[in-house]
C-alpha cells in the first residue's frame, strides 16, 4: 500500500510536441524581456555582452579560444538570470528582512561575481597565451 501523499503537479504541465517547445520559447523569451525591463544589472551585462561577443569574433585566436571567450560572457547572462529569478522568489514570499533571504541573495550575488571574475580571467589566459 502506498502511504505517499500525491504530489500535485502544475495545471501548466502537460503539453507535449511542438506546443510544449513553443511555449518554452514564448516563456524563455518574456523571461529575457523582464530581466532587462527589470534588473539594471542583466541591462548593464547585456551591454557588456554586445561589445565583447563582437569582439572576440573579430580577435585573431583560434576557434576553441573564441568560444572561451564568448561562453564566458554569455554564464554571467546565465548566472545574472538565475540570480534575478532567486531574488524574485525570496521577495515573492516575502519583503521581510530575514536573514536566510539575505544568505539566498549574497550568495546568487557571489555567483555572479564569480562569473565576472572567469570572463576577466578567460580573456586574460586566452588573449595572453
Amino acid at each position: 500500500m502506498n502511504t505517499e501523499p500525491a504530489i500535485e503537479e502544475s495545471p501548466f504541465k502537460g503539453q507535449t510536441g511542438l506546443r510544449r517547445i513553443w511555449n518554452a520559447f514564448s516563456y524563455s523569451l518574456s523571461g529575457l524581456r523582464a530581466a532587462y525591463r527589470n534588473e539594471d544589472a542583466f541591462r548593464q551585462e547585456s551591454l557588456l555582452a554586445t561589445l565583447l561577443i563582437p569582439l572576440a569574433l573579430f580577435m585573431s585566436v583560434p576557434g576553441f579560444g573564441k568560444a572561451l571567450m564568448i561562453g564566458s560572457v554569455l554564464l554571467v547572462l546565465i548566472v545574472e538570470l538565475l540570480n534575478s529569478a532567486v531574488e524574485a522568489a525570496i521577495d515573492r514570499i516575502s519583503l521581510d528582512r530575514h536573514r536566510l533571504s539575505k544568505r539566498a541573495k549574497d550568495i546568487g550575488s557571489a555567483a555572479v561575481l564569480i562569473a565576472l571574475i572567469n570572463v576577466v580571467t578567460t580573456w586574460s589566459l586566452v588573449l595572453l597565451a
